[in-house]
Parts: structure tokens; sequence; C-alpha cells
């Protein structure tokens, strides 16, 4: 694979983004059959691109709020299933019962823990299936987060392409006023 395609692959989006086309040539633009209803009808339609683009950069942006919270504490779990794997007497510790309420407790050796899978879902897992699972999901996590930004780099690409466009074609609207008025 030369760089020339492996740069275009890394250009395109993640999650399905359609990409804006920057409007060089705007007689020729204006001209096209899609452009037939007038300057007003084309930056509606630009406009309801760009109103598009950011309502998905806000879902990416929320995607990307709860994914880097979850990795520290997927890594705090992580670190946690350490600790337990190398215990060898009860060791002395706090839970957090609700915000900022936290309560003491002895936890003796295990080789089990217990895991919140979501849904209100918890399973008991020994510490070695627990270490591979949180792991992998670590990993799927740091994919995800590098995905999601990667789309929102994009993301910003296309709304200011977007933005660029109806410039371009307000302007070259007031442009054609302007010489229609001063040759009448």
């Amino acid at each position: 694979m030369d760089g020339d395609s492996a740069d275009a692959s890394n250009s395109k989006s993640y999650s399905g983004i359609p990409e804006a086309q920057f409007v060089d040539n705007v007689d020729e633009f204006m001209n096209q059959p899609d452009n037939s209803g007038g300057v007003d009808k084309v930056l509606r339609k630009l406009d309801e691109q760009h109103g598009k683009y950011k309502f998905m950069e806000y879902t990416l942006a929320t995607k990307r709020r709860r994914l880097r919270q979850q990795i520290p504490d997927l890594a705090r779990s992580l670190e946690m299933i350490e600790k337990l794997k190398t215990q060898s007497e009860d060791m002395e510790t706090q839970f957090l019962l609700s915000d900022q309420v936290f309560v003491k407790a002895n936890v003796p050796p295990t080789k089990n823990v217990c895991l919140w899978l979501g849904a209100n879902v918890m399973l008991e897992y020994s510490l070695e299936d627990a270490e591979k699972l949180l792991t992998q999901n670590m990993a799927t996590a740091k994919k995800n987060l590098a995905c999601v930004e990667h789309d929102l780099d994009f993301l910003r690409d296309q709304w200011t392409t977007t933005e660029v466009n109806m410039a371009r074609v307000y302007n070259w609207d007031v442009k054609r006023r302007k010489a229609a008025k001063l040759s009448s």
C-alpha cells in the first residue's frame, strides 16, 4: 500500500461521518442541478448540514467524556486485582459507600473477586479471569477513545469546510447582486 492511500484512509471517519466537499468554484457549484432552488435553498441546506455536524460533535464529545472516565476506573480495578493477587494476610481498607461516605473493612486473602458489568449486574471471577477481562476492556476503551478523538478532529474539519462553503456561497451571491445592480 502506498503512502497516499494510507493518508486517505486516515482522513476518513471511523463512524461514517459524511465528508463535506469544499466548494472551489462557486459558479459551477451553483449551476449543479441539486442547487437549482437558489442561494437561499443552498444556504439552508448547508446550514442543515452544519447543524448535523454540530449534533454529531456533541454525541462524540459525550462518548469521549464517558471513555475518559472509564479508563481510570479500569486502571484502578486492575491495580486492586494486583494487590489482591499478592495479598498474604488480612488487609484493612475503606470502601466508598456513597459520595464522601467511606466504611472500614478487613479483606481476607482471596482467589475471587466480583466485578460490576453494568445494568446492575455483578459477576464473580477468579483473579486471573478478572484481570484478563479488565485488561481487554481497557484495551477496547483506549482503542475506542482513539477512534472518537480521530472522528472529532475529522468532524471539526467538516464543519469548518461547511462554514467556509456557506461564506463562499453568500459572498458569491452578494457579488452577483452587486453586479446586477450596477448593470441595471
